[in-house]
């Protein structure tokens, strides 16, 4: 009997074995497939556009080849013009777009923990988050001048708003067990805030900063299209659509585009890294 029961816990174990084997060939299967699609898609469409372009399918005036545009891209890069408006952006979009984060993560942390902060300040905020950015711009510069100040405060504003209504919502969205857990435990105070609603809120957190990374993008090359500055991705594309030069303009889209994606990347790594139990999802 016993030799019939050693027999059949080792064919489970085997099996068991077997299945989480298969299961992980699968994933790398998927992975890989994941992987060549990831790469082959952008490649395909690159390539539809050129020989559309040069078979003239789509004009070319508007819609220049992509080899032209790196062919752009390349003598910018050499002659200093690609940096020189890419500098000040990024400036702008970290200073302004970082401080708000903080200062967004800081308030909505203070909010979602204080009911009477909350109600104080609150209305007020939800009566200023819907007013477009790109509107109090204007008032920005009659105040600064024609100066970085404005289109800081500009993507300051943006990121803040964003940052402290996600961060607000994670702290609401723990689940009140945790913290009844924390309590038992004798978790009061700061020891709560650090191990109980800062880990709780930080899904929501970092869902923010890719939210507010996007929107901030968009404000900053915005705010970068007025005569306030000569300067800046932005004032770029502006300039090269004045000037009818759509290589240019196609550059500084791209450009643009793979700022955004590489912060959203380091977003998303640094998210996998600080928050070791969402990695499976």
């Amino acid at each position: 009997m016993s030799t019939t029961s050693t027999s059949l816990q080792g064919d489970r174990e085997q099996r068991t074995l077997v299945a989480a084997t298969a299961q992980r060939a699968r994933e790398r299967s998927l992975a890989t497939r994941d992987l060549v699609l990831s790469i082959s898609t952008p490649i395909l469409l690159l390539v539809l556009w050129e020989l559309s372009a040069r078979y003239q399918i789509i004009d070319p005036r508007f819609f220049p080849p992509p080899s032209q545009i790196v062919t752009a891209g390349y003598e910018m890069i050499l002659d200093g013009e690609l940096w020189m408006h890419t500098a000040p952006t990024l400036m702008r979009l970290f200073v302004g777009g970082g401080l708000g984060a903080i200062s967004g993560i800081v308030v909505g942390l203070l909010m979602g923990s204080s009911r009477a902060l909350n109600a104080a300040l609150g209305p007020l905020f939800s009566a200023l988050y819907p007013l477009p950015k790109i509107a109090i711009f204007p008032i920005l510069l009659m105040i600064f001048g024609p100066t970085e100040t404005p289109k800081i405060i500009a993507v300051f504003i943006t990121t803040f708003f964003i940052m402290q209504i996600n961060t607000v919502s994670g702290v609401w969205a723990i689940d009140r067990k945790l913290l009844e857990a924390g309590a038992a435990y004798g978790a009061k105070g700061f020891d709560r805030f650090r191990f109980v609603v800062l880990p709780g809120a930080m899904p929501f957190v970092f869902s923010g900063l890719k939210t507010a990374t996007g929107t901030a993008v968009v404000v900053v090359t915005a705010v970068e299209f007025t005569g306030a500055t000569t300067t800046g991705l932005g004032y770029l594309i502006w300039n090269s659509w004045q000037l009818f030069i759509p290589e240019k303009l196609y550059v500084g889209l791209v450009v643009i585009g793979v700022i955004g994606a590489i912060v959203t990347t380091l977003l998303s790594r640094s998210e996998k890294l600080l928050l070791p139990w969402r990695r499976e999802r």
